[in-house]
């Protein structure tokens, strides 16, 4: 094993974690997708599309009904990988369209606050949003940069599924600002704790 890649080989992240709870709902969907050679590309476009629709309710200030439309479409992510994994699809192009895909549903997610709060002439929510979006870019260029580097990156306090988590549970509550709020802050954090794990991975070769 890669000296490198030891030390939190072993540790489960959260998607790791969900991916084993869920399997008995993923599973027979998955089976039944692959019988008829459904693409996972085309799971991967229809959650990025999704987003407009998530994107669309924030601008109009249906909090509520976009926390509950994250809750369905959040799995989309889900089985578009397992998908793959099913049809014995190695990384490739799926992976780059999933990752690039993601990139661009957080730009049209974080998009619709930007536009909410700047109809509503809250620049300071407007600045947060902004914020959140780019912690929440950096957190996933620091692990592909990593991975580039063939250094395991999937540490931090708030990677994609806990983002998520954390918009979802506050759209629910109608309390959008404070999801920002958090998401703006812990980004960075996960940011720097990418940063000073891929240092000690690579500081002394």
């Amino acid at each position: 094993m890669d000296s490198r890649n030891a030390t939190h080989s072993e540790k489960q992240t959260l998607t790791d974690l969900l991916r084993v709870r869920t399997a008995f709902i993923i599973d027979p969907i998955v089976s039944f997708l692959a019988r008829y050679k459904i693409s996972p590309n085309l799971f991967t476009v229809v959650g990025m599309l999704a987003h407009f629709l998530l994107a669309w309710l924030i601008v109009q200030g249906h909090m509520v009904a976009a926390g509950i439309a994250v809750f369905f479409v959040a799995p989309l992510d889900a089985l578009d990988g397992a998908l793959a994994r099913k049809l014995g699809r190695k990384p490739g192009f799926g992976a780059f369209l999933d990752s690039t895909l993601d990139r661009l549903a957080e730009i049209i997610l974080f998009g619709g606050f930007i536009f909410y709060f700047g109809r509503l002439e809250n620049m300071l929510m407007v600045a947060t949003a902004y914020i959140a979006l780019t912690g929440s870019l950096m957190v996933s260029y620091a692990r592909s940069r990593a991975e580039a580097l063939h250094v395991s990156c999937k540490i931090g306090i708030l990677t994609r599924v806990e983002r998520y988590a954390v918009l979802t549970l506050f759209l629910l509550l109608d309390r959008p600002a404070i999801a920002l709020v958090i998401i703006a802050i812990f980004t960075y954090i996960t940011v720097a704790q990418r940063i000073f794990h891929v240092w000690q991975q690579l500081a002394h070769e």
